[in-house]
């Protein structure tokens, strides 16, 4: 049995009976019936994940997995591939939105090539970057599959083999992504799985003008047509139309789940790997906490695929890396304190409501 099967396997839903005792709890606490609202829903959430109503997420990791596209030579991106190792460089030396601030909420930051375009090998000998590389980018798309069925099962597991070696000491995932051109292959995962139209889903990723935009679409179409597509299975809309950044954060999700361990997923590209995840084993769904909504137009369509109504947060973010992930953990760290901390209307001797 394969890496992948195996972590599948040990993926299961919610403990139902601390979710139970987490409610109980909260409908005890010293306050007005449900006062702090969505953050009791996520503190719920977190009990029946973790299987206790006392967790702890104190030691938190974004998870910001990079690789390039082929899909890039069709010009859907205002930015050249050049960039994805550059900002790698940037995350190793600390200047990038996601190290600011995870830096503020206590979360280490981890790199890891997927397949970025370039010899990073300097950073990995180093071990400032963890190296996955399945490839130097994909391949494009909008003439044939991204990647091999091989290659996709490879860099799912390389995602598998980060949770399963964090997992010790890491009690909060967050997912994060580097890839110029990603929002590419993550719209036509989304058209694969939700049957949405390509016009529906398709945004201005790092800020494409109308024409742009048109093209854009036109692309994300012809990678449809060319690509022959077996809808219900993950390794297969991956390999077709994928990326390998958002196999290994697919993988990532897959094993902090086998891990009884929360993720908070970040944005638009996380949470088509987060699909990807879904496909391959349906259960995943009940670790995920999704941190915001992107501006990006089918991120919207795509969370509520997975049963996301509404996100933690909505501030117009579009620039991925984990930051999104990064600012929702502090609202999971209040709703683990409002579970763990305030005083029930016993303990704290205070008079309850009139029933």
């Amino acid at each position: 049995m394969s890496l992948l099967e195996r972590t599948a396997q040990k993926i299961y839903p919610q403990n139902s009976e601390m979710r139970d005792a987490a409610e109980s709890r909260l409908n005890k606490l010293a306050m007005p019936h449900w006062s702090l609202g969505d953050l009791m829903d996520i503190a719920i959430d977190v009990a029946g994940i973790t299987g206790t109503i006392t967790p702890d997420v104190k030691r938190k990791a974004i998870i910001t997995m990079a690789g390039d596209h082929g899909v890039v030579a069709e010009n859907v991106s205002k930015f050249p591939s050049e960039v994805t190792p550059q900002m790698v460089y940037n995350f190793v030396n600390g200047g990038a939105g996601i190290n600011a601030l995870a830096r503020q909420v206590g979360a280490e930051v981890h790199v890891v090539d997927m397949g970025v375009a370039a010899d990073l090998n300097d950073l990995a000998a180093s071990g400032k970057i963890i190296n996955k590389k399945v490839g130097l980018g994909t391949d494009n798309i909008a003439v044939g599959p991204a990647m091999s069925k091989a290659m996709a099962r490879r860099a799912v597991e390389s995602g598998i083999d980060i949770a399963d070696d964090l997992a010790p000491k890491i009690d909060l995932f967050g997912t994060g992504d580097m890839g110029i051109g990603n929002t590419t292959p993550s719209t036509a995962i989304a058209a694969v799985c939700s049957g949405k139209s390509v016009e529906e889903l398709t945004g201005r990723g790092t800020g494409l003008d109308d024409r742009q935009l048109d093209h854009k679409i036109s692309v994300i179409k012809r990678a449809l047509e060319v690509n022959t597509i077996d809808k219900s299975d993950g390794l297969d809309i991956l390999a077709k139309v994928g990326g390998f950044e958002i196999g290994g954060i697919a993988g990532l999700i897959l094993g902090a789940a086998a891990h009884r361990k929360p993720v908070v997923i970040d944005g638009f590209i996380s949470t088509a790997a987060a699909l990807i995840a879904y496909k391959i084993e349906p259960f995943v769904r009940d670790y995920l906490i999704f941190s915001h909504r992107s501006v990006e137009q089918g991120h919207k369509v795509i969370q509520e695929y997975l049963g996301c109504k509404k996100p933690l947060l909505d501030l117009n973010f579009r620039l991925g890396e984990g930051t999104g992930a990064a600012v929702a953990m502090n609202l999971v760290d209040g709703a683990v304190a409002i579970l763990t901390e305030i005083a029930t209307f016993e303990e704290a001797a205070v008079a309850g409501a009139d029933k």
